[in-house]
């Protein structure tokens, strides 16, 4: 057995490296939810990172939380693609929550191919945002979505079931929605712990 070392002499020696609390730059992408920004670690959305958003069913105002997002993004003239969505956006309500449609692009993949196109979207760095809708996706692909968003410097955003929730996760934020209450829990977020309350949708 080795010699039993002081640990102050240690750390005076510089022979351990200590790590010190780093501070986040504020995101640029708030929410447009004022409760979830204050919640977030950088006060916004991650940026050119994944977003997983989780919910037990469709139907749940899932695309009204991002639509504030959307609608700044579009305004100010950043395309915003959504890849294989699994049910035909309606014009009139996307547009009543303020998203510009001459910026808003739909494309239309199979299952096989709608992860390859969301990662070609961004990978290419010319979206302000990317929304998928991923089915059966491993860790694998959801890496690939995470480093094509770090490369293009672009928002992401996946769709999935909430069972999602019991696999890991290379997303920079994980958003669990709950049906019963028009709550959201945030169940991961990249730089700090997650609020251990729920955040009200209209906060």
């Amino acid at each position: 057995m080795g010699a039993v070392i002081a640990l102050d002499t240690l750390l005076n020696e510089r022979r351990v490296w200590r790590g010190q609390p780093s501070v986040l730059p504020t995101s640029t992408q708030p929410t447009g939810h004022a409760a979830l920004d204050m919640a977030l670690p950088t006060g916004g959305w991650p940026e050119a990172a994944l977003t997983e958003i989780l919910a037990p069913c469709d139907g749940l105002g899932e695309l009204c939380l991002l639509w504030p997002t959307l609608a700044r993004l579009t305004a100010s003239g950043e395309r915003v693609v959504l890849v294989a969505p699994p049910y035909i956006p309606y014009p009139l309500a996307w547009q009543a929550a303020g998203v510009d449609l001459r910026w808003l692009a739909l494309i239309e993949a199979s299952r096989r191919d709608a992860l390859w196109a969301a990662e070609q979207c961004l990978r290419s760095g010319s979206c302000g945002a990317v929304l998928c809708w991923p089915q059966q996706a491993d860790d694998r692909a959801m890496r690939r979505l995470q480093v094509a968003a770090e490369t293009g410097q672009t928002l992401a955003f996946a769709y999935r079931p909430l069972d999602a929730a019991h696999n890991p996760s290379p997303a920079a934020l994980r958003i669990a929605l709950d049906a019963r209450h028009a709550q959201i829990r945030v169940l991961k977020c990249r730089g700090g712990l997650p609020p251990a309350s729920p955040i009200a949708l209209g906060g």
